[in-house]
């Protein structure tokens, strides 16, 4: 049941998620995307394990995630540089809709991703 008065706002705000195998090479891809205004922020967690499917083998790696916040006119040019700098063959590369959040974050994304003139 939703609260009288709440209501769910569309935005311009894109989350997209990977991973990098170590914490060198997710912070040269947080670098990279900070640098072009891709992203607003570049969130990367601690080292953890990922357990996966690879070319017909069960497969645990550890890995760095990595959650970069975006806009919608931002995220392709986004994607594109998390594969250009990417060191794995097939890098994972998950973007999510922001339904709702702070407004005043959602804004401050939504100013940080604006080209740079």
């Amino acid at each position: 049941m939703k609260r009288a008065g709440r209501r769910a706002k569309k935005t311009n705000v894109r989350v997209v998620l990977s991973t990098a195998p170590n914490a060198v090479a997710a912070r040269q891809i947080a670098r990279a995307v900070l640098l072009e205004r891709l992203a607003a922020c570049v969130h990367i967690a601690a080292r953890g394990e990922s357990s996966y499917w690879w070319k017909g083998r069960m497969e645990q790696t550890g890995e760095f995630a990595m959650t970069f916040k975006t806009s919608v006119e931002r995220k392709d040019a986004l994607i594109a540089a998390i594969a250009a700098a990417h060191p794995y063959k097939v890098p994972e590369i998950l973007v999510l809709d922001a339904s709702e959040g702070s407004a005043a974050y959602l804004q401050w994304i939504e100013e940080e991703t604006r080209p740079r003139r």
